[in-house]
């Protein structure tokens, strides 16, 4: 309960500072995780990004506001944290569908978003099979993209990343340079709040060569979860992790990456490996 707990602490933290800049390193402190994790776990149990929840709240409350007050616009557009009327206009009529000078109008309608509260669920009884396995830091050589802080803004960046490497030979030169353990083509997020978040496509391997980026994965604990599937469907398995295993699992998120594992990156036959960073409770 104690993970559940501290979502629950965060999402009181957004609600206290709806007329504040967020600040998602502190969520994720408050959470006890990176902000990556803390933005991913987010989304995958509420079903909504966190910006877009965000947004949701202050165009909540923003509509409030506007209705028999005769506030102004470029008011409200500084009290909710927008540059200007224009971004402002434009973030309310995404949730509300309206502008909000129309809201003034009385007995026009508008949306209401209510603050979310976690709570642990029993979903299901499709079983998981996982091992926990404690691995020494091991080198990788690859390409990578920046991610942005935003994280679904990366849902578009990383398949594009994938479909470049595999079309113009990337993928056969690192295939063909891998040699030590884990055996497997490797997607690999770097996303602690100390460096500069990146995604490497990448294999474990102790050949060098100029044309590629080397990073050390550090020695870590994960939790190994494996799949099989379309490549789709990888995501649907961290989705599973995420929202049915950990919450009751005695592990929480560990500060390491996030490992993607294609045993076999055949994209309508896969098989693949999750490795979620964990330390025990």
């Amino acid at each position: 309960m104690e993970w559940i707990e501290r979502l629950n602490d965060a999402i009181s933290y957004i609600e206290e500072h709806l007329t504040d800049e967020i600040d998602y390193e502190k969520l994720g402190h408050i959470a006890c995780c990176s902000s990556y994790h803390f933005q991913r776990m987010f989304t995958y149990m509420s079903g909504v990004p966190l910006s877009e929840y965000i947004r949701r709240r202050k165009m909540s409350l923003a509509a409030v506001d506007l209705q028999g007050n005769n506030v102004k616009i470029i008011d409200l557009a500084g009290k909710y944290g927008y540059n200007s009327p224009t971004a402002f206009n434009r973030a309310f009529q995404s949730v509300h569908g309206i502008a909000p000078s129309v809201v003034k109008n009385e007995g026009v309608s508008v949306k209401s978003f209510p603050a979310i509260t976690f709570k642990i669920t029993v979903k299901g009884v499709e079983e998981m099979n996982y091992r926990i396995e404690t691995k020494d830091a091991f080198r990788i050589v690859g390409v990578s993209v920046p991610l942005y802080k935003d994280i679904e803004k990366n849902f578009t960046i990383i398949p594009g990343i994938w479909k470049e490497i595999s079309t113009n030979g990337t993928l056969q030169r690192l295939a063909a340079m891998m040699d030590t353990p884990p055996m497997g083509v490797l997607g690999i997020s770097t996303c602690n709040d100390t460096e500069p978040w990146k995604y490497y496509i990448a294999v474990s391997t102790s050949q060098s060569n100029d044309d590629f980026e080397e990073f050390t994965v550090p020695a870590a604990t994960w939790a190994v979860f494996s799949g099989t599937g379309t490549n789709e469907s990888i995501q649907e398995l961290e989705q599973r992790i995420i929202t049915e295993w950990l919450p009751t699992s005695g592990y929480e998120y560990g500060n390491a990456p996030d490992v993607e594992v294609y045993l076999n990156p055949d994209p309508e036959n896969a098989q693949y490996e999750v490795w979620i960073p964990v330390v025990k409770k």
